[in-house]
């Protein structure tokens, strides 16, 4: 190929404009602001996975331009949208010292000044590479443009699992992993090609879920670790949206039941106390070892839903045995609405065992759209029923929006859960280090290339966030075939 005399002049200048980008740059304070840097998100001391992907953020403070100033690695320049970009290379120096001092500088009245360092520190402990969830719009909005999708938290790829443009704009909710393995996988269609879907392996199955014993189709779903058994939720649940109130949406029960599901005799039990008309359970999970299914527990009101801030959940368990499909004979309590005046929904078990983290609210299960909803853990070694028993509280976890869905790391370190405390609106995926004692640090949003000009253009809310240790493999038109060209196989009721 034979370059012109203006071609070799225009690789000139480009190469000339590379080199200068990539230049370092070495920028001197000319003084100091005694006060913490505006950015987004706030990653201000904040503890994160070694194989996070970089935790790029924006300066949004005052000023003509801003400079980060890196410990041990060096500066780099915020762009027009203030964002501070870490390169490939730049993060892996970071990785590799175990965290960094950081240091915002920003050019104002024509000199830099500098704000107040803080710190990134970096764990040896890995996350789970994928985190799957469901993008809504606010309002429901006739479910359009619904999916479930994954993102690589190694880098900033995101891919969808299943997209509602494919099922006619069907809804799609409640997916679940056997212990973040997506070669196990549930979740439910509602409307057109309505249905369970399962997967096990190779295996994508199509389920029809009413039976003439139970009160509605599945709802929330737990694997039991032998994958074979499932618990469901049976709810007969209604919404209430509000005209004008912080919370705007209520999701209430009139009655509901836990079930299990055996996904290869395609039968359901239960026992009478995890299906019986004194008392709505709701929200099941089995523990790492298999041997207890817990779940939330209330006291049904005379009248729903002029009641329903008077319904609140206890947290129980009962003993299961999976190789005989049977139940223990009474229940045990573990965490008590009566004596808290407190309700608790969704418990999840640390994969050790040695936490149970569940949602407390003042009334009801939904938490997702209640405001003052917390994440709290109860420590399991003090044992069940013990008078004693410790509630850790997750201050630096939790905010004063909405706090709710969470999802445990396989090593039991890391915590991500949904929270509206961004705007306020949407809910964001956060996560947190959890340590052995069980103490938590500050949690983080997760990180895109640019945060900021991406939240403000995200109008979805990200849904019950699900941690996988790989990506799910079953392609979007897998499943479209599935659900829509399968009728279905129907469960029965083990006699």
């Amino acid at each position: 190929m034979k370059y012109t005399h203006i071609t070799y002049i225009l690789l000139s200048v480009l190469c000339v404009f590379s080199v200068a980008s990539c230049s370092s740059v070495n920028v001197t304070s000319e003084g100091t602001i005694s006060k913490d840097a505006e950015i987004y998100p706030d990653y201000r001391d904040v503890t994160v996975p070694c194989n996070i992907a970089p935790m790029n953020f924006n300066y949004i403070g005052p000023g003509d331009a801003a400079v980060l100033s890196i410990e041990g690695v060096g500066q780099i320049k915020a762009d027009k949208d203030g964002l501070f970009k870490f390169s490939k290379k730049i993060w892996n120096k970071i990785i590799e010292a175990k965290g960094a001092e950081f240091t915002v500088m920003a050019k104002i009245d024509g000199k830099y000044q500098s704000y107040n360092p803080f710190r990134i520190e970096v764990s040896d402990d890995e996350i789970d590479q994928f985190l799957v969830y469901r993008l809504i719009p606010p309002g429901y909005q006739g479910w359009k443009d619904m999916g479930i999708y994954q993102r690589d938290l190694s880098s900033y790829e995101q891919t969808v699992v299943l997209a509602n443009n494919l099922t006619s704009e069907g809804c799609m909710n409640c997916h679940s992993f056997n212990m973040r393995n997506p070669e196990q996988m549930v979740f439910h269609t509602r409307s057109r090609f309505a249905g369970t879907t399962v997967v096990d392996g190779d295996m994508v199955e199509k389920l029809n879920t009413k039976t003439d014993s139970t009160i509605s189709n599945f709802v929330y779903p737990f694997w039991h670790p032998d994958g074979i058994h499932i618990a469901f939720s049976v709810n007969s649940n209604f919404q209430s949206f509000y005209s004008s109130h912080i919370d705007r949406i209520e999701v209430f029960d009139k009655a509901s039941d836990i079930i299990v599901y055996n996904i290869k005799t395609k039968e359901i039990t239960w026992s009478p106390l995890t299906k019986s008309e004194d008392q709505w359970e709701v929200s099941p999970c089995f523990s790492p070892d298999g041997k207890y299914l817990y779940f939330s527990s209330a006291d049904p009101v005379p009248e729903m839903p002029d009641d329903h801030k008077d319904v609140r959940y206890s947290i129980k368990r009962i003993a299961f045995d999976a190789a005989t499909e049977t139940y223990g004979e009474t229940l045990e309590t573990v965490y008590d609405a009566h004596e808290t005046m407190k309700s608790a929904s969704f418990p999840r078990i640390s994969p050790d065992g040695r936490y149970l983290a569940f949602t407390e609210q003042d009334f009801g299960y939904f938490a997702i759209w209640h405001t003052p909803a917390d994440i709290k853990m109860l420590d399991l070694q003090s044992g069940i029923g013990n008078a004693d028993y410790t509630v850790v509280e997750k201050d630096d976890m939790n905010s004063e929006a909405a706090d709710s869905y969470h999802t445990w790391s396989g090593n039991s370190r890391w915590m991500v859960f949904s929270s509206r405390r961004d705007d306020g609106l949407y809910t964001r995926p956060y996560i947190a280090y959890v340590n052995e004692k069980g103490e938590s640090s500050k949690a983080f949003m997760l990180p895109q290339k640019n945060p900021r000009k991406y939240y403000d253009n995200q109008m979805c809310s990200y849904n019950i966030p699900e941690l996988a240790s790989s990506k799910v493999k079953v392609t979007p038109h897998q499943f479209e075939d599935v659900l829509r060209n399968t009728r279905g196989t129907n469960v029965k009721v083990k006699q």
